[in-house]
């Protein structure tokens, strides 16, 4: 094991060439660098802010709906069926016109009431409105939070305004309390998504949601441990710029406060593209990419993580595209499209139902790696 970690911690590849990982171990009195074992601290924080979570959703978010009189609704339940609870669990919760025919026969059942029995099986694992407005608040109130203290805190310091800051005398760059607590918090919140996905409304990009944040783990852990905080800084505040105003717009669509909805839509839209595709690339991928190479030089998880951070820029171009679509067909509509990433068991599969055809007709959306569709929320039984 010693020989594995030994291997995988190789300074020729996390460092800078003639830099060893004994320089960083005893800087001189009241100076600290980065730690790797720094980064276990987050765990029972990230323990921590669930708890808070679960404490926030019930005695805060919980009684603001309260206030708005979003209730949680009560669904109608499906009938007691084993032969069809079987199927909804284990095949198909929308059985094509195949598999409709063949349960009509076993169970003497019309094809009608078999699709009247499924679509009540999938509303009722349907997430309230209230308890989509709990969640959306309690991530609201998180990403405004820390987006405030993160620019609040870069504010003061000078390598937000000079990026070249980030890499001068690296990799022997202090760490401050400031710096540590940003980060730490940040990873944390980051392992509590990982856990609580467990517990969360269930959607159905939640292998892709789950894969993005163990590498958002990842990245972080790693640009912490080889010191590449700085600039690692820069990255989180930029992506949490956008992150409260699209918590803030399904706030306001639960509430159906639409205009405020759609306002905020637009203020997130104008957000994510300015602050994804332009101050991200000219100015964080500048300093990277560039202004590294001049400064300190290349090295080989150097590579790694620019890497890394153009296939952001890419799915970045990709998600601008999607919310600009959007966007547009709001204009056109005069309503703001719903998030993508829609409830499994509430996903706007509603058949109709005609005993002619006994055919199933459902209305899928287009995935989007956790962003949104292209039809309005109006006009579909669940919303973000």
């Amino acid at each position: 094991m010693a020989a594995l970690l030994d291997l995988f911690w190789d300074e020729r590849f996390w460092l800078p060439h003639n830099v060893t990982w004994a320089d960083l171990e005893d800087p001189a009195p009241g100076v600290e660098y980065p730690k790797a074992g720094h980064l276990l601290r987050a765990l029972p924080l990230a323990l921590g802010i669930f708890v808070v979570r679960i404490f926030f959703e019930r005695f805060i978010a919980g009684p603001c709906a309260h206030l708005l009189h979003i209730q949680a609704e009560v669904s109608r339940r499906a009938q007691p069926n084993a032969v069809l609870e079987k199927v909804f669990t284990s095949i198909s919760k929308s059985p094509d016109v195949r598999q409709l025919d063949g349960l009509s026969k076993q169970l003497d059942w019309e094809v009608r009431k078999i699709q009247r029995w499924f679509r009540h099986r999938r509303n009722q694992d349907k997430p309230s409105t209230r308890t989509k407005f709990c969640e959306s608040m309690w991530r609201f109130t998180f990403y405004l939070c820390i987006f405030t203290y993160g620019f609040c805190f870069l504010w003061q310091n000078p390598w937000m305004w000079d990026t070249r800051q980030c890499w001068y005398n690296y990799p022997y760059q202090v760490l401050t309390p400031g710096l540590y607590h940003y980060y730490v918090t940040e990873l944390a919140f980051y392992w509590s998504l990982v856990f609580s996905q467990f517990t969360d409304i269930k959607r159905k990009d939640f292998l892709i949601m789950f894969v993005h944040h163990l590498a958002t783990v990842t990245l972080i852990s790693f640009s912490y441990a080889n010191n590449m905080a700085r600039v690692g800084s820069l990255v989180l505040c930029i992506h949490d710029t956008s992150d409260f105003l699209l918590e803030a717009a399904k706030l306001a669509n639960y509430a159906k406060y639409q205009r405020l909805c759609d306002f905020l839509f637009v203020v997130f839209g104008a957000a994510f593209i300015g602050t994804r595709l332009i101050i991200y690339p000219f100015w964080i991928l500048n300093s990277t990419m560039f202004e590294s190479w001049d400064i300190v030089g290349p090295f080989p998880s150097w590579w790694l993580f620019n890497s890394l951070l153009l296939v952001l820029q890419v799915l970045h171009i990709i998600w601008s595209y999607l919310i600009a679509r959007i966007a547009y067909k709001a204009v056109m509509r005069g309503k703001v499209s719903k998030d993508v990433r829609s409830d499994i068991e509430s996903s706007s599969e509603e058949e109709t139902e005609t005993s002619q055809s006994h055919a199933v007709s459902a209305k899928r959306e287009n995935g989007t790696n956790g962003h949104f569709a292209s039809k309005p929320w109006t006009q579909n039984q669940e919303s973000w």
